[in-house]
């Protein structure tokens, strides 16, 4: 994959520290300086650790500070498998949230519910077993602790925006830690549905589908005051990113063959095309799959039970279906 800083249009829209790293690493072919990673395989899962240490990292993959794991998880075409993913994902949030007994985890969804791309975080509140009421009523249940959930809306539909919500109910729960759960855009078609990404360095509203807009407020430790981990799946990827792989693809079949190459296809090439195909919707086409309820349904239930596993003391890989709606 060519240079990260060749295509900016396409960089912004870089949800993923991974595909960042990625890129990077196949321009340079060097280590990143203020960048550690780390890669573990466990029951056909790749967990990818990038660690962003500095301002140097920060600037490298447009990504502040901290911990960002990924998953590269196996087609979801069995119990067995979803067991294993939220068991892998639960065990990876609570090594990145702080001690739950006794206080609030607060789970936020973010996203349009009426737009299937973009309903993940919805849909992982509706599967989200809310149980911080049960403990004002009485004798506290037993292997649960306290957990509440919310999907604010966007900002088009309600007028406010959705750290203004957070922040409010933040500073009326005064959670031990919020999990907050959002769709993501890739840069690659193979990301689509397919990985995870998890996240101690917060989020921001809409960066992945719209790009970050001037005054739209991040969602992080620092403008909430407790720990926030930000976990998503991408569900959309850029129609430009789609144009770059395809003629990297047309590049590699020309150079099997036994024939000429054709002239280079460089950055140039890349953005004239672009600016051709995707004139008609002002430069910027979001392309999801036709499979897309399915596969936000799947990721949303793995969420759910990662939250669920990590959160109540009772709830384990085998059972979580207990602890979900």
């Amino acid at each position: 994959m060519e240079g990260f800083y060749a295509m900016p249009r396409l960089a912004a829209r870089l949800d993923l520290a991974q595909e960042a790293m990625d890129i990077l690493r196949g321009a340079a072919d060097v280590e990143i300086a203020g960048i550690r990673e780390d890669v573990r395989q466990q029951d056909g899962v790749t967990m990818h650790t990038v660690t962003v240490l500095d301002e140097r990292g920060s600037q490298a993959i447009h990504k502040p500070c901290g911990n960002y794991i990924t998953f590269d998880i196996p087609p979801l075409n069995e119990a067995n498998a979803f067991r294993c993913v939220a068991d892998m994902v639960a065990t990876q949030l609570h090594a990145l949230l702080p001690p739950l007994q006794g206080r609030t985890l607060l789970v936020i969804g973010l996203g349009n519910s009426g737009a299937v791309p973009d309903a993940l975080g919805p849909q992982v509140v509706s599967l989200t077993y809310a149980t911080r009421h049960l403990f004002s009523t009485g004798t506290p249940p037993a292997g649960l602790e306290r957990v509440c959930s919310l999907a604010p809306g966007v900002l088009g539909t309600s007028g406010i925006e959705t750290a203004e919500i957070i922040r409010g109910v933040c500073d009326r729960l005064q959670p031990a830690a919020v999990i907050v759960v959002d769709a993501l855009a890739a840069a690659s078609v193979s990301r689509v549905g397919t990985t995870i990404q998890m996240t101690d360095s917060g989020i921001a509203p809409g960066s992945g589908i719209s790009g970050s807009k001037p005054g739209r407020t991040e969602i992080s430790a620092a403008s909430l005051g407790c720990p926030v981990v930000a976990l998503g799946v991408p569900t959309v990827v850029d129609a430009a990113a789609i144009i770059k792989e395809t003629l990297s693809a047309l590049r590699a079949y020309w150079q099997g063959k036994a024939q000429p190459l054709p002239p280079e296809i460089d950055d140039d090439a890349r953005e004239y095309t672009e600016a051709q195909l995707l004139a008609a919707f002002r430069g910027t086409l979001m392309v999801t799959p036709k499979d897309i309820d399915q596969l936000i349904a799947d990721q949303a239930e793995i969420i759910a039970a990662a939250i669920a596993i990590c959160a109540h003391p009772a709830c384990t890989a085998e059972n979580y279906q207990d602890f979900i709606k």
